[in-house]
C-alpha cells in the first residue's frame, strides 16, 4: 500500500538528441545507414523510431489539436516532457518560452522533424490529422470482451445463424469437436434482431446433431440473458418456481425453456475463469483498445478475482492503459471488505479502484428493466429489481460511510426513481456538503420520468450514458415502452442541461457495444445507426436529444475523467496533466456524419509514449 496517491514519472526511454554531440549524432546516422543498409524511403521511419524523445513538442500546422480546455480549445502544439503535457500554445510562443539554452538546430525534411536543444523537439502530425485528448470510456466490461471474442454471436441474423457459428467453431477446434464434455460458452445474440423476435430454447441445440448433448452456454448481448442447452439443464437438476430478482422462461406446461434471465443466471454450473484464461481476454481486450484511441477504462463490474489480475499486471508494469475498476460481489450483505482500495497503484500508477459497482435492473432487451408500469409489448411484467429496495439501500449507505463512489446500473424508469430515492435520501437527509467527494453515478439511465431527469440534475448525480445503446435500441424500443415513455428516454442532451456540473460521462459498454469509441462519438452526435438510418429517417432518432461535438468529446474525455475523480490529471491536453492524446487520420469535429466511422487512429500515447501505431 505505499504506493498509494503516488505519482510515477517514468525515466527517459530515448536520450534526448540534444544530449548527443554533433558528431558523435553524425556517427550514429552513418552506423544506421551502414550496418541496417536502408533505403531512402525506410531510413526516415527508422530514424523516427531510433530518435523520437521523451521530449518533444507535436503540432499541427492547420491548429487541430482539440484540447478540451476551456482557456484555449485548439492549439498549434502541446510540449510534452516525460509523461507529463508541459506546454500548450502557438509554437512560436512555446519556443519563446522554452528556448533558454538552446544552441542548435537541425531539421530532417525527410522525417519532418526539427530537433532542438532542451525541450522542443518539432514533431508535425500529417497534413489534415487532428490531436485530442486520450479517450476514455467511461463504462465498459475489460474481461468479458476477451471472452466474447472467442465465439462472437452478435450480428446474427436468426437462431439458425447461430448454430452455424457455434458448428463452425466446433470443427475449427478439434479439441472442442473430439470432446463433447467441453463447455462451449460465447455472447452476442439478441432475439429481437430475429424473425418472431422470440426467445431461442434448448431444443434449437438438440436439432443439430453436431450439438446435441453438449454443454453449451450463450450470454445474450446485453449480458442478462442466457440460453443453455439441454445437458446443461439436466445438470442444474430441480430448479426453483421463481427466482427473486430474475426469471426462469418456461413452457405453458411449466418447463424450462433453456433461457435464464438475469439473477436465474447463476443457476448455470459454469466452470470457473482460470487465472491464464483471463489474462488472454485481457490483452485481446488492451490490443482491440489501444488501435482504437482509448487510454483509459472504466470496468464496470470487477470480481475480486478480477482485481487480483489487474493488481499483479498494474505491479509488474503491464496494464498498458489506466483502469478505473468498480468493485463487484454479488451479494446483498455488506462486501465492501473484500475489494482492495487503489489509488494510482501499480509500476504506472494507472490503476485505481475507489469505487463499486451495484445493480438495480435488468435490460430492456430482455423484458427485465424494472418500470413503473407494464411493458407495451408484454404486459404481464414490469421487469424486476435485482435487489429490494431495503437492501440496496443498506448497502448503498453503508458504502457511502465507508468512502466508496458508488456507481449502479439503472434502466427502467422505476429502477432510476429508487436510486434517485436512495441517493437523495444519503445527500440531503445525511446532510453531505461536499458532493465532488462521493460523486455518485447512475450508470446507463435510460429510461426515467422527467421530474427524476431533473432531480439527478438538482442533486448533482452523475449520469453515466452509452449513446450506442439508444442506437441500438431505436428499433425496439417504442414497441417495448410505448410512444410516451419513450419521449423522456435516452435523453442525453436534456440530462446534460439538467446537470448541474454540466458533467455527462460517455461510454460503450462494450462488449454488449464495439469497443471503437468512435462508434458512440457518432451515435451521440447523429442518432443514426451506422448505415446513416433511424426509426425516425435520416435526420435521427429523437435529434432533439443530440449532442453537440464539443459535448461528445467532453464526455468522452474530459467528462469522464471527471466521473473516475481524475479531472486535474487526465480529460484535457492542459499543461501540468498526463501526456495522454490520440492522433486521428481526420476531422471528426467537421467532417459530415457519414465519414465519422472511417476516421483511423494513427497514433494512441500514453504517458507521453506511444502505445499504438506512430508520431
Amino acid at each position: 500500500m505505499s504506493q498509494l496517491l503516488r505519482k510515477t514519472k517514468d525515466e527517459p526511454k530515448y536520450e534526448p538528441l540534444a544530449n548527443v554531440s554533433t558528431n558523435r549524432w553524425w556517427i550514429v546516422l552513418l552506423v544506421m545507414l551502414t550496418s541496417l543498409s536502408l533505403t531512402a524511403s525506410e531510413f526516415g521511419p527508422a530514424l523516427v523510431a531510433f530518435f523520437v524523445p521523451r521530449d518533444y513538442t507535436l503540432c499541427s500546422r492547420s491548429r487541430d489539436i482539440y484540447t478540451v480546455d476551456e482557456n484555449q480549445p485548439r492549439v498549434e502544439c502541446i510540449a510534452v516532457r516525460g509523461s507529463w503535457i508541459l506546454d500548450a500554445g502557438d509554437q512560436v510562443d512555446i519556443q519563446r518560452r522554452w528556448s533558454e539554452g538552446r544552441q542548435s538546430k537541425l531539421c530532417l525534411p525527410v522525417v519532418h522533424r526539427c530537433l532542438f536543444r532542451g525541450t522542443l523537439n518539432i514533431i508535425h502530425v500529417k497534413p489534415g490529422s487532428i490531436i485530442v485528448p486520450g479517450l476514455a470510456d467511461a463504462h465498459a466490461h475489460v474481461l468479458e470482451y476477451g471472452f466474447k471474442m472467442q465465439l462472437q454471436l452478435d450480428g446474427s441474423k436468426s437462431i439458425d445463424e447461430v448454430i452455424s457459428r457455434l458448428k463452425s467453431y466446433i470443427e475449427a477446434h478439434p479439441d472442442i469437436r473430439d470432446d463433447s464434455s467441453r463447455w462451449i460458452e460465447g455472447m452476442g445474440w439478441d432475439q429481437t434482431k430475429w424473425p418472431g423476435a422470440q426467445f431461442p430454447t434448448a431444443n434449437d441445440f438438440d436439432r443439430e446433431p453436431l450439438l446435441r448433448g453438449r454443454p453449451i452456454a450463450l450470454v445474450r448481448v446485453d449480458g442478462h440473458a442466457s440460453w443453455v442447452s439441454s445437458r446443461v439443464l439436466e445438470s442444474m437438476g430441480e430448479l426453483p418456481d421463481e427466482v427473486e430478482g430474475g426469471s426462469i422462461v418456461r413452457y405453458a406446461n411449466g418447463k424450462p425453456t433453456g433461457v435464464m434471465v438475469d439473477n436465474a443466471i447463476s443457476l448455470i454450473p459454469r466452470p470457473p475463469l482460470s487465472e491464464s484464461r483471463a489474462r488472454e481476454y485481457f490483452d485481446l481486450t488492451m490490443k482491440d483498445a489501444l488501435a482504437h484511441g482509448l487510454t483509459s477504462i472504466h470496468d464496470a463490474d470487477s470480481s475480486p478475482e478480477a482485481l487480483s489480475l489487474f493488481k499483479k499486471l498494474a505491479e509488474t508494469g503491464k496494464l498498458p492503459i489506466r483502469l478505473y475498476a468498480m468493485g463487484n460481489v454479488k451479494s446483498d450483505d455488506y462486501w465492501g471488505s473484500k475489494i482492495p482500495r487503489l489509488l494510482h497503484y501499480g509500476k504506472h500508477g494507472r490503476l485505481n479502484v475507489r469505487s463499486v459497482k451495484l445493480y438495480a435492473d435488468g435490460a430492456l432487451g430482455s423484458w427485465g428493466a424494472a418500470l413503473l408500469a407494464p411493458y407495451s409489448d408484454k404486459s404481464e411484467t414490469s421487469g424486476f429489481m435485482l435487489s429490494t429496495p431495503q437492501a440496496l439501500a443498506a448497502l448503498v449507505k453503508q458504502f457511502w460511510k465507508d468512502g466508496w463512489q458508488v456507481n449502479i446500473h439503472c434502466i427502467g424508469d422505476r429502477a432510476n426513481k429508487v436510486v434517485l430515492d436512495i441517493f437523495e435520501n444519503i445527500l440531503e437527509g445525511h446532510g453531505v456538503e461536499n458532493l465532488s467527494e462521493w460523486r455518485p453515478r447512475i450508470e446507463h439511465a435510460q429510461i426515467l420520468q422527467v421530474r427524476d431527469l431533473e432531480r439527478a440534475g438538482r442533486l448533482g448525480v452523475i449520469m453515466s450514458v452509452q449513446p450506442t445503446h439508444a442506437t441500438s435500441d431505436m428499433w425496439y424500443a417504442e414497441s417495448r415502452l410505448g410512444p410516451e415513455r419513450l419521449k423522456d428516454a435516452y435523453a442525453y442532451h436534456t440530462q446534460l442541461q439538467a446537470s448541474s456540473s454540466k458533467i455527462l460521462p460517455l461510454g460503450s459498454d462494450f462488449p454488449i457495444e464495439g469497443v471503437n469509441p468512435l462508434l458512440g462519438f457518432y451515435a451521440a452526435v447523429s442518432r443514426l445507426s451506422v448505415d446513416g438510418e433511424s426509426p425516425h429517417g435520416k435526420g435521427g432518432w429523437y435529434p432533439e436529444q443530440r449532442l453537440t461535438r464539443a459535448q461528445a468529446l467532453k464526455g468522452m474525455t474530459l467528462d469522464a475523467a471527471y466521473a473516475s475523480f481524475a479531472e486535474n490529471e487526465l480529460g484535457s491536453l492542459t499543461p501540468g496533466k498526463k501526456a495522454d492524446f490520440v492522433i486521428l487520420d481526420r476531422d471528426i469535429m467537421t467532417v459530415p456524419f457519414s465519414e465519422i466511422l472511417s476516421a483511423k487512429v494513427q497514433a494512441t500515447v500514453v504517458d507521453g509514449s506511444v502505445a499504438y501505431g506512430s508520431l
